[in-house]
């Protein structure tokens, strides 16, 4: 197949997402309750002891590691 006939298979809204657009990061501070929602556990106070924790030993990039 050429590349033109590749080109005309495409309909006018077909085109890449953005790379800025797929990513999960949040833009503001991860907090505890974040960390726990990401994770699909009930917001209880062991669980939000987990998130700190793990927040303070990971940083925010605890929640990309659970999120795609």
């Amino acid at each position: 197949m050429s590349s033109s006939t590749s080109e005309e298979s495409r309909s006018s809204d077909d085109y890449c997402t953005p790379d800025a657009l797929l990513h999960t990061a949040p833009s503001r501070d991860v907090t505890p309750e974040d960390l726990v929602m990401a994770t699909g556990r009930d917001v209880t106070p062991k669980n939000l002891d987990w998130a700190r924790r793990k927040l303070e030993s990971e940083g925010s990039v605890a929640v990309e590691k659970l999120l795609p």
